[in-house]
């Protein structure tokens, strides 16, 4: 796998240019409101070409393995089939890229297999993250048995 588009030689990391087309959608998640009905996101992911089969053959994602996260800000009504949630706008990507040798070593963004970016849908060219250790890994804990990705809400890595 290559990912010359969302990597520079530092290891910062960057929103892949027109992602959406080659990428492969894995799924997608509703974050329930804290209050009422309805939910406060959406978070609809993709995976770099090939990623998904990767992971169904040896259950890790492949070294250069790209995974994009939109978050989205949602709305809430009535519709003729009940409350739904729907996407309004978006509030920015989480872009992770795997890594097991870790080739940036001094760049905090990179550790545990992977590198880890938060970007703000106002600025797609700079990541706002600090540090995973801080930023990412403890909303990443739980999945560090599956290569610290969810799986389970993503059908394609276990066709």
């Amino acid at each position: 796998m290559t990912a010359s588009n969302e990597v520079d030689a530092s290891g910062n990391l960057r929103v892949p240019d027109d992602y959406r087309t080659p990428y492969q959608f894995l799924g997608s998640w509703a974050v329930a409101a804290d209050q009422g009905q309805g939910s406060k996101e959406i978070h609809v992911v993709y995976a770099s070409p090939g990623a998904a089969a990767a992971y169904r053959k040896n259950g890790r994602f492949a070294d250069g393995s790209v995974l994009v996260k939109e978050v989205c800000e949602t709305t809430t009504g009535a519709m003729t089939t009940g409350t739904v949630s729907h996407a309004q706008a978006l509030k920015g990507w989480f872009v992770l890229m795997k890594d097991s040798k870790i080739g940036h070593p001094g760049n905090k963004l990179w550790g545990n297999g992977w590198g880890w970016s938060w970007f703000d849908a106002a600025n797609p060219s700079k990541t706002t993250s600090t540090g995973y250790k801080a930023d990412c890994l403890p909303c990443y804990e739980p999945a560090r048995a599956t290569d610290w990705i969810y799986v389970q809400g993503y059908p394609a890595p276990k066709q």
